[in-house]
């Protein structure tokens, strides 16, 4: 049997254009084949994980799946009488406890066997189903469906890295079938999208990731003087032009899958380096992902320091909400000092970003606002965020500590 990695090459969108042949030939005449679908997505994932050590990956998506699944089904019949905050806070805690383990695991705090529970995309796994007791807690999900459950749960082309999508969404797509009109142009835009995906993944996202980031990589590291190298503004810009394409590239052929079998994931880039400030950014650029810290963490969390008054000034409580997102976010990445720094400077960006919109509204007959500054915006956001990458990339760490 193939080991067939996602959207890695050629042979990999070969198997899965074959595969998928059916099921759009079902949706373009109104039938939706649901064993089809899982049995395709299950063959997929089996091919993920059928040789060396992603085979241990594959036992570990598999009690995942099931520990997630107990959680989900016990909490959606607990929440049809009962409402304890107890409960919901410790349905949440032990929904994210594997990928706490895992992370906790990768620096040596738990013994390294806990790395094991860690498979490709639990990450976006524990999204999905965290989302569920959330939105199960809110009333956003009257019923659990263990069949649509496990669509969800396992869908195979957002399985590894996204998009980030919503039971609700998904469940309403999933559970019906597009017109034949609305099905042919989802067709004709995952075409666009797989075009733009091999673009975006085997041309740029080579060209910067292969050549030119380990170029300059190469220079910043014989160039160290006392920790500093003119060749890291080099390595910046080059990994965050690499971290768009690749990351880009993947959402493109995610999508494109997705659409094919009649869901509509959501998008997850919309041209995030032309944003006007660091909150357009976010709202631009690995959009799942900040939106569901957006809804989940930062709302609920400025909501309930409001709603007890632990902060009464309400700038006060977006500023603090700001960094706590941030900072779970940074940890979601790992547990290292380079992801954290970078949540802190996004953080502390989205405070400065909104006191200046503030002086500015303040000052708005004295502070102009047409094309220049607006290009000067872009520009200002862009060197930002490139700089930051920096940090995020975690090449400062073997710089400046392993070199």
């Amino acid at each position: 049997m193939p080991n067939l990695q996602p959207y890695a090459d050629p042979t990999y969108f070969f198997y899965l254009l074959v595969a998928l042949a059916p099921l759009a030939i079902g949706l373009y005449f109104g039938k939706r084949f649901v064993w089809y679908e899982i049995l395709v997505s299950l063959a997929f994932i089996f091919l993920i994980f059928d040789t060396g050590h992603y085979v241990n990956q594959g036992i570990a998506i598999l009690v995942y799946s099931i520990w997630q699944f107990c959680l989900v089904s016990f909490y959606s019949a607990y929440r049809k009488t009962k409402n304890a905050n107890w409960v919901f806070y410790l349905m949440v805690a032990l929904s994210i406890l594997p990928i706490t383990m895992v992370r906790f695991g990768a620096i040596g705090v738990f013994k390294p066997e806990f790395t094991l529970l860690g498979f490709l995309g639990i990450s976006y796994l524990t999204f999905r189903s965290t989302g569920m007791i959330i939105e199960t807690r809110d009333g956003a999900i009257k019923e659990f469906k263990p069949i649509m459950f496990l669509r969800f749960m396992l869908f195979m082309p957002t399985l590894s890295s996204g998009p980030i999508d919503r039971y609700t969404r998904f469940a309403g797509d999933a559970g019906s079938v597009p017109e034949r009109t609305d099905y042919i142009d989802m067709l004709g835009y995952a075409v666009k999208s797989y075009f733009l995906g091999f673009v975006y993944k085997f041309i740029l996202s080579y060209y910067f990731g292969q050549i030119v980031y380990p170029f300059f990589q190469s220079l910043a590291m014989g160039d160290n003087h006392h920790g500093f190298s003119w060749w890291l503004i080099g390595v910046a810009y080059s990994y965050g032009m690499y971290l768009f394409f690749d990351f880009a590239g993947y959402s493109c052929f995610a999508i494109a899958t997705s659409y094919v079998m009649g869901i509509k994931s959501p998008i997850n880039f919309n041209q995030p380096y032309r944003a006007h400030n660091i909150k357009d950014f976010w709202n631009r650029w690995h959009m799942s992902l900040s939106f569901w810290f957006r809804d989940f963490v930062f709302m609920r969390f400025s909501f309930m320091v409001m709603r007890k008054k632990w902060i009464k000034n309400r700038t006060t409580v977006s500023n603090v909400g700001y960094l706590v997102n941030m900072m779970v976010m940074g940890l979601w990445h790992g547990l290292t000092w380079y992801y954290i720094v970078y949540a802190l400077l996004h953080g502390t960006g989205m405070i400065v970003n909104d006191a200046w919109l503030r002086f500015k509204k303040k000052h708005r007959d004295q502070i102009p606002h047409n094309k220049f500054t607006e290009v000067f915006a872009i520009f200002l956001t862009f060197n930002f965020v490139m700089l930051t990458f920096l940090v995020f990339c975690g090449f400062l760490d073997k710089f400046w500590f392993h070199h």
